[in-house]
């Protein structure tokens, strides 16, 4: 019972910083200011009037359509871009031993997966709205994905693997134990000419108005592909429902070590 009692303590402090992380997150979203294009744009000139140019510094939120003249191709799919990520994998069998409480040997073949290779690219891109558009720098950035890649393709005798740009050659790479099943490729993208809610730091400090990392700690900087409502809605349920396990899992996991050590 102590066992599962301190196992269960690890969920409940997990659960704790999952829950922290959604509550900044609600909190930004509520802090930040609802702007449009031309809002931002007359800000910077009423600002560099009064106290001059490269001095705006406002928390913000913008809904718009991401716009780049030169998008990113993703490496696998390669479908139009602003960020990317994606990963290949190897899946295998293995046998492993598992001793009972008898001392009896039991034998099993379990199917594992191991990474080998991974990767993501990022690049700046237009906010556009009805009455105009503003640079963002996504550096930093918490960016929601869509997965377009989900393909398992099963081993053969071929030397090299190959999808989209993305090539190894397998005798390049060391693999451990197991008979090798096939390889797994996956991929995440943040397309171009999709509506997307952006929530950052309004600043024209280099010149150029521009949204990008705040520069408070607490206030977060992220690319939704929710609209506001949706996203306000989910990041509070997830508040709940995460205070509501690491409770829970707090509370038994106290209960069964006190029970263990009686």
């Amino acid at each position: 019972m102590g066992v599962l009692g301190g196992f269960l303590l690890i969920v409940a402090i997990a659960l704790f910083l999952v829950q922290r992380h959604h509550h900044l997150k609600l909190r930004s979203l509520k802090l930040a200011t609802s702007s449009t294009t031309a809002d931002l744009h007359y800000l910077q000139q009423q600002v560099a009037q009064e106290i001059g140019s490269g001095s705006l510094r406002e928390y913000v939120k913008v809904c718009g359509q991401i716009v780049a003249d030169q998008p990113l191709i993703s490496a696998l799919k390669q479908v139009p871009c602003v960020h990317y990520r994606m990963r290949v994998s190897r899946e295998y069998e293995e046998t492993v031993s598992e001793t009972e409480s008898e001392g009896h040997t039991q034998w099993r073949t379990e199917r594992r997966s191991t990474t080998i290779s991974s990767n993501s690219q990022t690049i700046p891109f237009r906010l556009r709205d009805r009455y105009g558009e503003i640079e963002v720098d996504p550096r930093g950035a918490d960016i929601e994905t869509i997965q377009v890649l989900d393909e398992f393709r099963p081993a053969n005798n071929t030397a090299r693997l190959a999808f989209g740009s993305f090539q190894v050659n397998v005798g390049s790479l060391t693999f451990g134990s197991g008979n090798t099943i096939g390889y797994r490729y996956q991929e995440w993208i943040t397309p171009v000419d999709r509506q997307v809610l952006v929530v950052g730091m309004a600043s024209d400090q280099t010149g150029t108005l521009r949204i990008e990392r705040p520069t408070v700690k607490r206030q977060k900087f992220f690319v939704s592909l929710k609209p506001e409502d949706s996203l306000s809605q989910d990041t509070s349920h997830a508040v709940l429902y995460s205070t509501i396990g690491a409770a829970a899992c707090g509370g038994l996991g106290v209960l069964l070590i006190l029970l263990a050590l009686l």
